[in-house]
Formats: C-alpha cells, structure tokens, sequence
C-alpha cells in the first residue's frame, strides 16, 4: 500500500522544506501549496490523508480554508500552524473544524508525532469491540462512525467522534483532560488542554435536549452521564 499523503501548505519555503524533510523520513509522501486557493484545489485533488495548515496565508487564509473544507463537506484531518502563541487564534481554528494546532517554531518531530498520532486514531479503533454502544437515548456505532440521538442524526467532526465514544465506553467515568487527549487524539498534547474544552463544548450542543450529558467535574474533567 502506498505512503498516505499529507498536503503541507505555507507561504515560508524554508518551513515546507523542513516539513517535507521530517515527513518524508518517515514515509509519508508530500504535496505543497503556498497559498489558500491552491490548497483547496489541491484538497480536492488529491484527497490528502491530512493537511498541515498554516494561518497566515496569501489570497486566502488558513481560516477560512478551514471553514470552507468543513463547510462543503471535507472532514480531513487539519493540523493549523499559528505563528502568534495566542489562545484566541488556537480556539478559532478549533472552532472552524481543525483537529489540532502547533505554534511557530515548531520541533518538527513533534508535527510528525501529531501527524501519526491523527492518522493511526482510527485504526487504532479497528480490532477493539464494534458493537454500537446504547448510552441512553444515544447510540453510537463504531463502524459506520454514526451517533444518532434518539431519532436524529448527530453531525460530528472525526475528533468529536472518538472523544464522545472514549467518554461513552466508560459512562460514569470521571476523565481528567490529559487522560482524554492521551486515549481520544493517541497523543500527550503536552498541556494543550484547551483542546479538550472546545470539542467538549460541540458535543454538548450537538447532545441538547437529550437525556445523556457530559458533566464537568470541577478540578478533575469529565465524564458523560445518562
């Protein structure tokens, strides 16, 4: 089977070559846009595995290609790189559907850490128990990576998915951030729990006017009740 390809999009050749240089180590095959036209372009040719993302784009912005994807129906898995160590900026690109964030500079070990520990998410699922799980009025199944709420379907991002199973395997389970993004992402974020907060936030929108919730334990996390 070939290497999975990741599009790496920057305006900052000396930042694409890094990228490239690191994935490419590790087998991934790459593609490259400079600017956020081509890499909706791209996207739609190439069907990536996942996009590295940088914000601050020509023509168009990370942002907004982020928006855009999602808004037509594109759920590949985004890593955006900010260039300002700001909440604001990460919780946006959270926000319009990325799947996680690195602040420039970057180790670039560490992009490739992410970057494997996104891809292999699913297949790490794959061997374990696919029955549905029925947690109240919800039921989720694993192999269609369908979650209905009563009579409707839920519309859930990738990474809401597997957060909501992880809290829906173990209801009743009080788990603390660090837990959620080692056993829901695959990986130490190394403190980035902020993540956590904004996909917690999705579901529990999506999950309203249900009878399961995903209650807050102050000082601890959390842990989805029915």
């Amino acid at each position: 089977m070939s290497a999975e390809l990741i599009l790496l999009v920057d305006d900052e050749p000396s930042i694409l070559q890094l990228a490239r240089m690191y994935l490419e180590r590790d087998g991934y095959r790459i593609h490259e846009s400079a600017d956020g036209e081509a890499a909706m372009e791209a996207a739609a040719k190439h069907k990536p595995a996942l996009i590295v993302l940088d914000v601050m784009l020509p023509k168009v912005d990370g942002f907004d290609v982020c928006r855009r994807l999602r808004s037509n129906g594109d759920q590949t898995p985004i890593i955006m790189l900010t260039a300002r160590d700001e909440d604001i900026d990460k919780i946006l690109g959270l926000e319009l559907g990325a799947d996680d964030y690195l602040t420039k500079p970057f180790n670039p070990r560490e992009l490739v850490a992410r970057v494997k520990a996104i891809l292999r998410r699913s297949e790490s699922k794959k061997g374990t128990d696919d029955k549905p799980l029925h947690r109240g009025d919800l039921t989720i199944d694993p192999v269609s990576r369908e979650v209905r709420l009563a009579s409707r379907t839920l519309d859930l991002r990738a990474q809401e998915f597997d957060l909501l199973r992880t809290l829906a395997e173990q209801p009743g389970r009080v788990f603390t951030r660090e837990q959620l993004l080692q056993q829901a992402w695959g990986f130490d974020y190394y403190g980035q729990t902020r993540t956590v907060d904004v996909h917690i936030a999705h579901l529990r929108k999506k999950l309203d006017g249900g009878i399961v919730k995903i209650e807050t334990v102050t000082g601890v996390g959390y842990k989805l009740v029915a």
